[in-house]
């Protein structure tokens, strides 16, 4: 989904809340955001009014918050945020266990900067918050980067090295599908560790198409080979398709830097994590 530029803060000592109706959830995300988090303030609330009361405390650089609260939804309480929050923007992170199915019917809203699927457990959403308020390069990290225009495409490629990823660029799906095919021969499965790709280039097949093939042809399921599709298609039918055919997310353009760099550590590091359950790291 399409969000305003990030404005730059001290990212030293952020200030986090943390909004969900379970006192459990609420200790247990607190537990892992001080491992990772260390120096972070955090706020934690069990409702939607504590939380707007919150906003009366001070400057608050990233909400985490459940989608069911129990005075209100969990977007009623982004749309308030995002209409009182006399501050700059700020992101705001939906945790949820029916992400996938709202992200198919395409009903969660611009209010909301990303959203986090909670069965992934909460050591992996303390570092998905952590990419957000600290980002840090992940030195290792392979792209596999498809994108038809030279001048994008190498904007893009040193945006992606700044911040410790190592890049392989292909100019069309038929190059990628190529270079999947000689990494599996080579034995280095699935090759990189996440796949970024535009949705329309040159050539007969679309960035769609080279979702399915990975899914379908290669057999590589979400977990072993994140990827992540860039589109200017803002038609959520056209969204759900690409969702479905197996992409792992989507980023709208105009590109963000900070929230494609913030999906693409997290698609890497829990890609990782269950490579390394399953024995295939």
């Amino acid at each position: 989904m399409s969000t305003p530029a990030f404005r730059a803060f001290d990212s030293s000592s952020p200030r986090i809340l943390v909004v969900d109706g379970s006192k459990v959830v609420r200790k247990m995300i607190e537990g892992v955001l001080r491992q990772q988090l260390p120096q972070a303030e955090l706020m934690l609330c069990e409702s939607g009014a504590e939380a707007q009361q919150a906003l009366q405390q001070g400057a608050i650089h990233l909400v985490s918050t459940a989608l069911r609260l129990p005075d209100m939804d969990g977007l009623e309480l982004a749309r308030y945020l995002r209409e009182h929050t006399p501050q700059a923007y700020i992101p705001i992170i939906v945790v949820s266990g029916d992400v996938q199915d709202r992200l198919e019917t395409r009903s969660i809203t611009d209010d909301v900067t990303d959203y986090f699927d909670k069965s992934l457990g909460f050591t992996a959403l303390a570092a998905f918050i952590k990419g957000y308020v600290a980002p840090e390069g992940t030195p290792g990290g392979e792209v596999l980067y498809v994108e038809d225009s030279k001048v994008v495409a190498m904007a893009t490629r040193r945006m992606l090295e700044k911040h410790g990823f190592r890049v392989v660029h292909c100019s069309g799906v038929e190059d990628a599908i190529a270079w999947l095919e000689s990494a599996l021969v080579q034995g280095r499965v699935p090759g990189a560790d996440v796949v970024l790709t535009d949705v329309y280039l040159k050539g007969e097949l679309t960035g769609k198409e080279l979702v399915k093939a990975i899914r379908e042809d290669f057999g590589y399921p979400k977990g072993q080979l994140p990827v992540l599709v860039m589109t200017g298609d803002a038609n959520p039918a056209n969204q759900t398709a690409l969702l479905r055919a197996g992409a792992n997310d989507l980023v709208l353009k105009p590109i963000e830097e900070r929230l494609l760099i913030t999906k693409l550590l997290f698609q890497l590091r829990v890609g990782r994590m269950l490579r390394e359950r399953h024995g295939q790291a």
